[in-house]
Formats: structure tokens, C-alpha cells, sequence
């Protein structure tokens, strides 16, 4: 027996309560836009293959396929089993695609043509569906249909790069970084689709490319002198290049601080005994200034930090509204004062994997709250399948 649809849209719950998406997405980026959606209201129904979804198998996990990256990802879901080369399994996608307001996949476009899932092939069974393909590469630019992920796409956009700029060795950000941030760009465009469809009747196709959206990410910091033509110079944001930038060591471990605007430079100056810091000519003298001499900057804040422990800096900077917190680790996380304030990690009793941390969507709303996580992430098939390989 395969999932329908939950409840009537009128009685639905959350800000997107009513909108149905049907999620053909595997790994990251897409079940991290999913997720949100389902985290709001929507009514959201995965479809895996019969071997699941991938990060199932990232452990650690109490029982295979339920690893820690899948939990976090496909709550608020429900998981149905589709053999999409088969009749059956197309025709049982069809039916659930002509009741949907959003389809997502991240299957490359050549492969849902193959299984004659198109947008062509969907909009026949339902004119107003918004259809978005998450992709690696846009469809007009030859590296269309090229396989992606995470990593390539953080060498791809020039992220690793700029570790290279900085202290001459390429590196990858050990996050997660490029699915998360272009999932949030699905959630966007897909809520703008619904805006649209909305205000003209029509559904479309909507087609979110992970380079071209992670390259405008990194340019928007990074254009430096090339956002002019001719170019007044490099490309590149000087502080953010800068290998005195920070964390800085105190006496005792590091601190995160900021020195930015002239009055927080005006009173650092005065923390460190040096009032006369500031004037006209020196290399602190103004934002432009600080930002060509960036690396100068940064090692001059770092020598005076040395000096104090961390607390002791933490008390002198709030003292003068200067920006600046300790360098937590993954595990002070989970300890952090703040979060467990506002509630953001809490435990949840999944039915079959036991007691769970979990953290809620943390967008607060002022009428109705936050919403707390409904539906645990489901086992494989577990809301029915359709597959030749399965029985269970």
C-alpha cells in the first residue's frame, strides 16, 4: 500500500500547512530543503529506491539505514519505496504527482527523461505543479548532467581556494557547506513559485544549479576590484583573506572578536592603553584603511590578546560593546547556555530508534511559535512500498 496524502489541506498545521511535496531527493541538498518545508507544515512524502537513500548508511546508527545525518535531514517525512523503472512505481509517482503542489528531485535531468518523469512528463498529470530540479550544473552550460557534491562543489565555487589564498594549501570546510546553503536557495525558489502560481494560476519548472548558486555566493563577498570594468584590481575581500584574521589565542585558549566600526576601534584603543591609536594617518584610522592593512590589523589584535585570559577579554569587550564570544567546540554545543535557553536541541522518543537529540527549525514565529518536530524521520518504506526488491 503506498502513502496518500495526509490530512484535508484546510485543517492542516504551520505556516505551509497544506502544501504537498512529493521529494525525490537523496543526500543533502535537497532533503535539507525538504526537511524545512516539512519543519513548516507541509505535507512531505520521500521517495526512495529500494536500496534507500544514501546517508541512511552514515553512521553512527542503533540499527542500519538510520544514521545520525539522515535523522537530522528526513524529519517531518514519510518514506515510500518506488521502483521508478517500473510501470508500477511510475504510474504510483504519477498518481502522487497529480495531487502535489512541489516536486523535487536532484536526480540529474537525462535521468529523470529516461524514466519518463520529466517536467513534460508531470505537468501531463498536473498543469499547476511546480517541478524544481536541484542540479549540479546549469542545463545551458556544457557541464550540464555532471555529477556533484559537496566537496566538489566548495572546489568548484573557489571556497577551497580561498584557504589556498590564505596560508598556500587548498581545503575543503569540514560542513557540509554548498548543500546546505543551496538547499535554502530551493526553499526560496519554491516559495516564490508558489507566490507566482498563486498571483497567475500557473505552475513551471524551476531549475536551482549548485555552481552557478555557490559561485554567486562566493563573488558576492570576493569581487573585489573585478566588480568594475575595466577592474580597479584582484578579486578578493582583503580581511576575510587575511592569515591574521582570527581566532585569536589568549592567555588561556582563543576568542572570536571583531574590531570593525571606528567607535569600536576608539574603544579597543582605550582597553589597551593606547587612546592616541586612532588619528588621522596611522592604519587604523578609518574602515578603509583597516581594510587594505588587514593582515597588520589582525596581528596587531592578536598580540594585545595574548596578554589577557578569556574571560577577562570577554569582560573588557562587553564592558565596551565590542562583538566577541569564546570558540566553541562540537560538543559545547549541546552545553551552550543560550540554546538550551531558547529550547533549539531537545529529545524526541523516535518509534523504532529510541531517545534522540534533535534541533527545531530556528525561525521564531510570533504567532503560533516555532514548530517543533511532528513526524521522526521514517524507516525505509516504512509508509508503503512499491518495489519488486522489497516485500516488507
Amino acid at each position: 500500500m503506498i502513502a496518500t496524502w495526509d490530512e484535508p489541506r484546510a485543517v492542516a498545521a504551520g505556516p505551509l500547512g497544506g502544501i504537498r511535496v512529493l521529494d525525490l531527493t537523496a543526500v543533502l541538498m535537497g532533503p535539507s530543503a525538504t526537511q524545512i518545508f516539512g519543519d513548516l507544515g507541509a505535507d512531505v512524502i520521500k521517495v526512495e529506491s529500494g536500496q534507500g537513500d544514501s546517508v541512511r548508511w552514515v553512521g553512527p546508527y542503533r540499527h542500519a539505514g538510520m544514521g545520525p545525518l539522515f535523522l537530522q535531514a528526513n524529519r517531518n517525512k514519510r518514506s515510500v519505496v518506488l521502483d521508478l523503472k517500473s510501470d508500477g512505481g511510475r504510474n504510483a509517482l504519477l498518481t502522487l504527482a497529480a495531487q502535489a503542489d512541489i516536486l523535487v528531485t536532484n536526480v540529474r535531468t537525462a535521468g529523470m527523461q529516461r524514466l519518463r518523469l520529466a517536467y513534460e512528463d508531470v505537468c501531463a498529470v498536473n498543469p499547476a505543479i511546480i517541478y524544481c530540479s536541484a542540479v549540479g550544473y546549469g542545463e545551458a552550460g556544457p557541464n550540464a548532467g555532471r555529477a556533484v557534491y559537496d566537496d566538489l562543489m566548495q572546489a568548484a565555487s573557489g571556497i577551497a581556494g580561498l584557504f589556498a589564498a590564505i596560508d598556500g594549501a587548498p581545503r575543503y570546510a569540514p560542513v557540509n557547506f554548498c548543500d546546505r546553503i543551496v538547499g535554502l536557495y530551493v526553499v526560496i525558489a519554491l516559495l516564490a513559485a508558489l507566490r507566482d502560481r498563486e498571483r497567475t494560476g500557473h505552475g513551471q519548472s524551476v531549475e536551482v544549479p549548485m555552481f552557478e548558486t555557490m559561485a554567486q555566493f562566493v563573488l558576492a563577498d570576493h569581487s573585489g576590484g573585478r566588480a568594475f570594468v575595466p577592474p580597479l584590481g584582484a578579486p578578493g575581500y582583503p580581511r576575510l583573506l587575511a592569515r591574521t584574521r582570527g581566532p585569536y589565542p589568549t592567555a588561556d585558549s582563543h576568542l572570536a572578536v571583531v574590531v570593525y566600526t571606528d567607535k569600536q576601534w576608539r574603544a579597543f584603543a582605550r582597553i589597551i592603553g593606547e587612546p592616541d591609536l586612532v588619528v588621522p594617518g596611522s592604519i587604523f584610522a578609518d574602515q578603509a584603511s583597516r581594510t587594505v592593512h588587514a593582515e597588520d590589523v589582525g596581528a596587531f589584535i592578536a598580540a594585545h590578546l595574548r596578554q589577557r585570559t578569556t574571560a577577562a577579554w570577554l569582560d573588557l569587550l562587553d564592558a565596551a560593546d565590542i562583538p566577541a564570544c569564546p570558540v566553541n567546540s562540537l560538543e559545547n554545543l549541546y552545553d551552550d547556555p543560550h540554546l538550551r535557553a531558547v529550547g533549539l536541541i531537545h529529545e524526541i522518543e523516535h518509534p523504532t530508534e529510541g531517545r534522540l537529540t534533535a534541533t527545531r527549525f530556528p525561525v521564531n514565529f510570533g504567532r503560533g511559535g516555532s514548530r517543533a518536530p511532528a513526524r521522526a524521520a521514517p524507516n525505509l518504506g516504512e509508509h508503503g512500498t512499491l518495489d519488486p526488491e522489497r516485500s516488507d
